[in-house]
């Protein structure tokens, strides 16, 4: 949340004082030895309302269950390092300006995927995409949308991005393996128990009435319980059950 607020606070003195941002975005042939600060200070920065958004969105989403795990010391660690890395990364396009925490973003996108990879991101609410997935996908955009020059997105930040998060996790694990890899990260349980009561009300949920996606969900879950148990389900597909349910 504090990174949340710089971000956005920064994004407000922008808009007060455009000399702020001549100041402090990244150019990277001017990095050394005119301007070394901006490696950090430009993931700080955003194009415009949906580029703060957007990365704040992705933030919210991926960074606190990421943090809860690594704890906030290494969390704000792997953020900075993503960024940093995309910066250097950068220099492949060493005269366009770049500014935004999507570098750093990613960063912390990867470091989810690593640990929950099969856990389902819906893109636009609809979509399932599995994490391990949805960074495959970035990353073959990003490399195409690079040498292709396509657009104005910082391509080349968001692939370092991904490179510094790797380069981070690999150093985190020679450093302390216990903290990494002790629970091999599984989706924690609800610890709220799961009854007859509970069973039967999801069985009669209305399957016929459901959109596509959530009814290949629903079928995923259900085949889940019959395998494997209701102890195995994770709090997002409990809270699946009980929206569908109600």
């Amino acid at each position: 949340m504090r990174l949340i607020f710089a971000n956005v606070a920064m994004f407000l003195v922008q808009g007060a004082a455009p000399g702020v941002e001549r100041a402090l975005l990244l150019v990277p042939a001017l990095v050394f030895p005119l301007r070394p600060w901006t490696v950090f200070t430009y993931m700080f920065l955003h194009a415009g309302m949906w580029h703060l958004i957007f990365n704040m969105i992705g933030l919210y989403f991926f960074g606190p269950r990421l943090e809860a795990r690594l704890g906030g010391r290494y969390f704000l660690g792997l953020y900075l390092v993503s960024g940093l890395v995309g910066a250097l990364a950068s220099i492949i396009t060493p005269f366009v300006a770049i500014v935004g925490a999507s570098g750093a973003v990613f960063g912390v996108l990867l470091g989810y995927a690593r640990y929950w990879p099969r856990d389902r991101i819906y893109i636009w609410g609809i979509l399932p995409v599995e994490a391990r997935v949805m960074v495959v996908a970035l990353t073959a955009l990003s490399i195409y949308g690079g040498f292709s020059g396509g657009g104005r997105t910082a391509h080349f930040a968001h692939l370092g991005g991904f490179l510094g998060g790797y380069l981070y996790l690999k150093w985190m694990e020679r450093r302390s393996p216990a903290r990494l890899f002790k629970a091999k990260v599984q989706p924690r349980i609800a610890k709220k128990r799961v009854d007859s009561r509970d069973l039967e009300r999801w069985s009669q949920i209305p399957r016929d009435k459901m959109h596509p996606v959530n009814r290949n969900e629903l079928d995923r879950v259900l085949a889940k319980i019959s395998e494997d148990g209701a102890g195995s389900l994770t709090p997002d597909e409990k809270a699946f059950l009980d929206r569908f349910s109600a």
